[in-house]
C-alpha cells in the first residue's frame, strides 16, 4: 500500500468535508479542553490537600482585650489555659501566637498584595493558640472543653474550611468531566455522520478498489486517518485553549492566592504533561467513532 496515496486520500476527504471536518475539530477540541480542565483540578487538588495535609490546626482565638492585656500570655487565665492544653491528652502540640506574631505572619502571606496590608493594624488581629490534634476528626472535643472558657473568643477548625475548598474543586472537576463527557458524545455523532458522508462522496472509488481486489481494511484506512487527523487537531486547540485559561484567566484571577501559597499553580509543566492524554484521548475517540461507524453503517 502506497502510503503517498493514502495520505492524499485522506487529504481529499477532508477538503471534500470541510465544514462537517471543522465542526467535529471544534466539538472534540472542547471536549478535551474540559477533560483537561478536570486533570488540572484534579491536580490542584491533589497540591492542596499536600500542602495543607501536615498544617491542618483548630486556633482559639482570644478575646480583643485578653489579646491587649496580656500581649505575652503570662497572666493567670491566658498561662492556666496553655498549661491546659498542653496537658491535654488530644493535643498533640500547641503554641501561642501573639498579636505582633499573628500581624508577622499576615504581612508575610499577603507581602504581594499592598491593599491587603493597608487594611490590617497588629490590634486588629486576636492573639490565639494553634493546636494540632491526635485525630483531627474529633474538633468538637476542643470546642466543647474551651469554647465557653473566660479570654476565648472563638474556635476555627482548619480543617472545616478546606473540606469545603476540596468540595468546591471537586463539584468543579465533576463537572467539568460531565460536560466532558456530553461533547464527547457530540464529537461522536459528528465523526460518524463525517465518516458516512466521506464514504458515501467516495463511493464509487470505493466500489472500484474492491471490485480489483482491494481489501475491506485498505479502503477504510483513509477514513480512520481522516478522523484521527481531525481529533488530533481537536486535542492541539483543546491544549492551547488550556494555555489561554492558564495566561488570561486563572493566573490574572488566582494569581495572588498562586503567589502567597494559599492555593497551589497550575504551572506550564502541568499542562505539558496533560498534552499526551488529550492527544492520545483525541486520536483513540475520532479511531473508535470512525471504526464502529464503518463497521455498522458503511459497507465498503
Amino acid at each position: 500500500m502506497r502510503a503517498g496515496y493514502v495520505f492524499s486520500e485522506v487529504a481529499t476527504g477532508l477538503r471534500r468535508n470541510v465544514t462537517m471536518t471543522i465542526a467535529m475539530i471544534l466539538t472534540t477540541g472542547i471536549s478535551l479542553g474540559l477533560l483537561g480542565l478536570g486533570l488540572l483540578i484534579v491536580k490542584m487538588t491533589d497540591d492542596t490537600k499536600a500542602i495543607y495535609g501536615d498544617k491542618v490546626e483548630i486556633l482559639i482565638y482570644l478575646t480583643a482585650d485578653q489579646s491587649k492585656e496580656d500581649p505575652n500570655c503570662l497572666q493567670p487565665l491566658c498561662s492556666g489555659l496553655l498549661t491546659e492544653l498542653q496537658a491535654n491528652p488530644e493535643i498533640s502540640e500547641v503554641y501561642f501566637e501573639s498579636q505582633e506574631q499573628a500581624y508577622e505572619r499576615y504581612k508575610k502571606q499577603f507581602a504581594n498584595q499592598p491593599a491587603m496590608l493597608e487594611i490590617a493594624t497588629a490590634d486588629a488581629l486576636q492573639a490565639s493558640f494553634h493546636i494540632k490534634l491526635y485525630d483531627p476528626q474529633r474538633f468538637e472535643v476542643i470546642t466543647q472543653q474551651y469554647g465557653d472558657r473566660q479570654g476565648v473568643g472563638s474556635i476555627q477548625d482548619q480543617a472545616a474550611f478546606l473540606e469545603r475548598l476540596f468540595v468546591v474543586l471537586n463539584g468543579m472537576r465533576n463537572a467539568t468531566i460531565i460536560l466532558a463527557v456530553i461533547q464527547a458524545a457530540a464529537a461522536f455523532l459528528l465523526i460518524s455522520n463525517m465518516v458516512q458522508i466521506a464514504a458515501y462522496t467516495r463511493r464509487t472509488e470505493t466500489e472500484i478498489m474492491r471490485l480489483v481486489g482491494a481489501s475491506r481494511w485498505r479502503t477504510q484506512l483513509p477514513f480512520l486517518i481522516e478522523a484521527v487527523v481531525a481529533g488530533l487537531i481537536g486535542a492541539a486547540i483543546a491544549v492551547g485553549g488550556l494555555f489561554a485559561v492558564k495566561t488570561f484567566v486563572l493566573d490574572r484571577t488566582l494569581g495572588a492566592l498562586f503567589r502567597s501559597g494559599i492555593l497551589p499553580a497550575v504551572s506550564t509543566a502541568d499542562l505539558v504533561t496533560v498534552a499526551p492524554i488529550l492527544g492520545g484521548a483525541g486520536a483513540v475517540l475520532a479511531a473508535v467513532s470512525a471504526y464502529v461507524t464503518l463497521r455498522l453503517y458503511v459497507r465498503i
